[in-house]
C-alpha cells in the first residue's frame, strides 16, 4: 500500500495538465501514486500519455469536480490523498515531502483520535505573475508540528480554503466523502477541518494554485453569488460547541460577505437579495458577546446586521470619494516634493568633487554593517583625513553608534552628499536617480558568496526575480568601478551575473577579517553579551529567505529540537534580515534559555564567533562561517523546491561544507550522535574552505582601502595568505580552556 496517493482531476484547462504530469513523472516516489481523473478526452489523452505510471480514470466532458475527485479517490489505493487540481502545479520535491510528514504522524503514537489531515504552505500563479507566497506560513508555524483538534487551532480555518494545500487520511475520505462532495472548493476544504479530529502542518510549500484569468472562462451568472451564503449556512451549525472555530468562522463569513457585495458586478435586484440573506446569516450566527471591529469595518458589519441597504450603499460611495480626493492630494505632494529635490541635487552636481568625502551604506541602508562598515573602519586607521558619511534610514538611524556622521535618504544634505562625494561603497546598488560624475568611484562588495542565482541569472527563475527590472539593474551595475570577492567562485559568477566593465577586487571579504583578527577575549565577550553559559555548546540557526514564502516561519519545531538535544545546548535562531527582527514568529521563545532569537542582533560576524556550529539551507552565512573551521550542517528539507524555483549555481547536495539532513530527525540525530563534528565532516569542510575560503585571510579590507582610496597597485598589497597558514579565531572551547 502505497503512503500517498496523488489524485489529479478535473479537465485539461489551457494544457496545463502536461506539465503537471511531467513534472510528476520527473520526480518518481516508491511510495506515492499518481491517478489522473481526467474530464475529458484532451484530459484523457494527456495522462494516456504517461501511462503506465499513471492510472487513468476517463470521464466524460462537464463532470463537476466533486464526481471526478470521487471517481479518483476510488481507485486510490494510499493511506493518505492528496487531491490535485489539473491546472494547478506541484513544486519539486512536494510528494516527497507530504509522504515523509504523513508517515511520520503515521508512526507517532499518540492518545485521541488520529490526524485526519494535514495542513501545508502554497505559492499562487495567475495569468500576471508567478508562484507568489501565501500569507499561510506564519499560521502553520504557529501550531508546530504536533496534532491537535481545531478546537485548539481554530486560526487554521484562515489558510487560504484549498483542497490542494490540504491532504486528507484515506480512511477519513471515505467516512465523509458524502459531506465533502461540492464542487465549491472552499466549502469542501474547510468543511475537512470542520469534521477532522485532529489536524497537523508542515509549514512548507507543496502545492501551486493557478488562477486563470476570469475573462478566459465561462462567465458565472450573477445569482450563483448567493451561494456563498449557502456555504456558510451549512457550514456553521458544526461549530456550535467549539467556541473559538465558531467565531473564527463567522469572521470569514462576514468578510467574505462584503467583499462580495462590494464588487460593482452584481445587478441591483441580485444585490439587494444578497444583502438581505447576508443581513440575516449575520444575525442567525453571531457569536454571543461578538465585537465588531473598530473604524469602517465595524460600521460595515453594523449596517449588514441591520439590514440597511440604502445607508451602506451612501456609505460605499462616500468612502470612495474620499479615497479618491485623498489620492489626489497625495499625488500633488509628491509631485512637487520630486521637483524640489530634484532642483536641489542639480545644482549640487554642478560643484566640485570632495576627494577627501566618502559614502558607504548597506542592505538598502540599514546601517553600519557588512563588508562596508569593515571597509569604513580599516578606512579611519589608513586614511583618517578621508571624512566617512553613512547613508542611514530615517527608522535606523538612532541605532546608530554615537558619533556617526550620516545623512538620511530624500533630505537636502543626502543629495548633496552623493553630489560632491568621490568615493561610493555599498553591498547592493545606490538608487536608480544617483548620477555618477566623472572622477567618482563606485566600490561593490556585494554581501555572500552566490549560491542561488543572480542579477541576469535570475531571468530564467520570475520567481525569484519578481518583477525586477533589469535593463535598470544594467545601468546600475555600469556605475561600478570594483567589484569584491572572497573567492574565484564568486568572481566567475559575478561576471555572468553583472557584466561590465568594472576591476574585481580579488580580496577576500573585509567582513570575514574579524574571523582571523579576534582572539579569545572577543569570543569569550561575545557569548557572554548574549547571554550563553560557559561549558554549554551554542548552535547558531540561520536560514535563508525564500522567494516562494511570504514570511519567516522556522523550518523546524525548535522546542522539540531544543529539548531532543538536552540541557547543555543553546540555539541561537536568527531570521534572514529581509524579514526584520520585529517579523520573527519567535516572541514567544526568546530568551526562554535554550533557544535565543538574535534576528535583531547585530553584526551577526559576533553570532558566528560565538557559536560552536552552525545550521544553515541555503544562506550565504555557510561561506562566512567556514573560515572559523568550525562544524557546519545543512538542513535541506526543501532543496529541490529552491533549486527549481531560485536557481543555483551548483549542487550543494555534492558540495556540501559538513553533514546534511534532509528532515528534523535526521539533523537531531547528526548533533546526538555527534555526526555534526566527526572525520567526515571535517574532510568535506576542508574541501569546501579551499574553494570558498580562497582570499579571505584577515586582511581584506586593508587591501581594499590601499588599492581603491590610497591608490595603491596591486603588486604592493599584502598578499593572500595560503589557507594552511591562516589561524582563525578560538573555538569557544579554546577561549574558556
Amino acid at each position: 500500500m502505497p503512503q500517498l496517493s496523488v489524485i489529479v482531476y478535473g479537465p485539461n484547462a489551457q494544457g496545463r495538465l502536461t506539465e503537471l504530469l511531467d513534472s510528476l513523472e520527473a520526480h518518481p516516489l516508491p511510495d506515492a501514486e499518481v491517478i489522473v481523473a481526467a474530464v475529458g478526452d484532451w484530459a484523457r489523452e494527456a495522462a494516456e500519455g504517461h501511462a503506465p505510471e499513471t492510472v487513468v480514470v476517463p470521464l466524460p466532458d462537464g463532470t463537476g469536480d466533486a464526481r471526478a475527485r470521487a471517481a479518483g479517490a476510488a481507485r486510490a489505493s494510499g493511506r493518505w490523498l492528496h487531491f490535485v487540481h489539473a491546472k494547478d502545479g506541484l513544486p519539486a520535491g512536494a510528494p516527497r515531502l507530504i509522504v515523509e510528514r504523513t508517515a511520520e504522524l503515521d508512526a507517532a503514537a499518540s492518545p485521541g483520535p488520529p490526524v485526519d489531515v494535514l495542513l501545508f504552505d502554497h505559492v499562487t500563479t495567475t495569468w500576471r505573475t508567478a508562484a507568489t507566497p501565501s500569507r499561510d506560513g506564519r499560521r502553520l508555524a504557529a501550531v508546530g508540528r504536533s496534532g491537535r483538534p481545531l478546537a485548539e487551532a481554530a486560526d487554521l480555518l484562515r489558510l487560504t480554503p484549498l483542497l490542494g494545500n490540504r491532504a486528507l487520511r484515506a480512511t477519513f475520505w471515505r467516512a465523509h466523502e458524502e459531506l465533502l462532495a461540492t464542487d465549491d472548493e472552499a466549502h469542501a476544504a474547510h468543511a475537512a477541518l470542520l469534521h477532522a479530529g485532529r489536524v497537523a502542518c508542515l509549514n512548507q510549500t507543496a502545492y501551486e494554485h493557478r488562477v486563470l484569468r476570469p475573462e478566459s472562462l465561462p462567465p458565472h451568472a450573477p445569482e450563483e453569488r448567493l451561494a456563498l451564503v449557502d456555504r456558510y449556512e451549512s457550514l456553521l451549525p458544526l461549530t456550535r460547541e467549539r467556541r473559538a472555530v465558531h467565531a473564527v468562522l463567522y469572521d470569514l463569513m462576514v468578510r467574505d460577505l462584503l467583499r462580495t457585495f462590494a464588487r460593482e458586478d452584481l445587478p441591483d435586484p441580485v444585490a439587494r437579495e444578497f444583502f438581505r440573506r447576508a443581513s440575516l446569516a449575520a444575525v442567525r450566527w453571531r457569536p454571543e458577546g461578538h465585537r465588531r471591529p473598530a473604524g469602517p469595518e465595524g460600521v460595515r458589519q453594523a449596517l449588514l446586521e441591520e439590514g440597511a441597504y440604502g445607508r451602506y450603499r451612501a456609505f460605499q460611495a462616500a468612502n470612495r470619494t474620499r479615497r479618491a480626493v485623498r489620492k489626489a492630494v497625495r499625488t500633488r505632494k509628491r509631485r512637487l516634493g520630486a521637483k524640489v529635490r530634484d532642483h536641489q541635487y542639480r545644482q549640487a552636481l554642478g560643484r566640485p568633487l570632495d576627494p577627501h568625502l566618502a559614502v558607504f551604506a548597506a542592505y538598502w541602508d540599514r546601517g553600519v554593517a557588512c563588508n562596508p562598515a569593515a571597509v569604513a573602519a580599516k578606512l579611519g586607521e589608513l586614511a583618517p583625513h578621508i571624512r566617512r558619511v553613512w547613508v542611514v534610514n530615517k527608522d535606523n538611524a538612532a541605532l546608530l553608534p554615537p558619533g556617526t556622521d550620516h545623512v538620511v535618504p530624500g533630505t537636502r544634505r543626502y543629495w548633496e552628499t552623493l553630489a560632491t562625494a568621490t568615493y561610493f561603497t555599498n553591498n547592493v546598488n545606490f538608487p536608480n536617480a544617483v548620477v555618477k560624475r566623472p572622477g567618482q568611484i563606485h566600490v561593490q562588495t556585494h554581501h555572500g558568496t552566490p549560491l542561488k542565482r543572480m542579477g541576469l541569472d535570475q531571468m530564467d527563475h520570475p520567481a525569484a526575480a519578481q518583477g525586477l527590472d533589469f535593463a535598470a539593474l544594467l545601468a546600475r551595475i555600469d556605475r561600478w568601478d570594483y567589484s569584491v570577492s572572497a573567492n574565484s567562485h564568486s568572481t566567475r559568477m559575478w561576471e555572468r551575473a553583472y557584466p561590465s566593465r568594472y576591476t574585481p577586487l580579488d580580496h577576500g571579504y573585509p567582513r570575514n577579517d574579524v574571523f582571523y583578527t579576534a582572539g579569545a577575549g572577543a569570543v569569550r565577550a561575545a557569548r557572554a553579551r548574549l547571554g550563553i553559559p560557559p561549558g554549554r555548546t551554542a548552535v547558531l540557526y540561520a536560514p535563508t529567505h525564500r522567494d516562494y514564502e511570504a514570511g519567516f516561519t522556522p523550518r523546524l519545531d525548535l522546542a522539540t529540537l531544543a529539548d531532543r538535544l538536552g540541557e547543555d545546548t543553546v540555539l541561537l535562531v536568527r531570521a534572514h534580515y529581509f524579514y526584520g527582527g520585529a517579523a520573527s514568529p519567535l516572541s514567544g521563545l526568546r530568551r526562554c534559555g535554550r533557544i535565543i532569537d538574535v534576528s535583531s542582533y547585530d553584526p551577526v560576524e559576533e553570532l558566528c564567533l560565538a557559536a560552536d556550529a552552525l545550521v544553515t539551507d541555503y544562506s550565504s552565512i555557510m561561506f562566512d562561517y567556514a573560515n572559523l573551521d568550525r562544524p557546519i550542517v545543512i538542513h535541506a528539507d526543501d532543496w529541490e523546491t529552491y533549486r527549481t524555483t531560485r536557481g543555483v549555481y551548483f549542487d550543494l547536495m555534492a558540495e556540501h561544507p559538513g553533514q546534511v539532513a534532509r528532515t528534523q530527525e535526521q539533523l537531531t540525530e547528526i548533533f546526538l550522535s555527534g555526526a555534526w563534528r566527526d572525520e567526515s565532516a571535517a574532510k568535506a569542510r576542508a574541501a569546501f574552505r579551499r574553494r570558498f575560503c580562497e582570499y579571505d585571510d584577515g586582511r581584506a579590507a586593508e587591501r581594499v582601502v590601499r588599492r581603491v582610496f590610497l591608490g595603491e597597485p596591486e603588486e604592493s598589497l599584502p598578499p593572500v595568505l595560503p589557507l594552511e597558514d591562516r589561524t582563525p579565531a578560538p573555538t569557544p572551547e579554546e577561549a574558556t580552556a
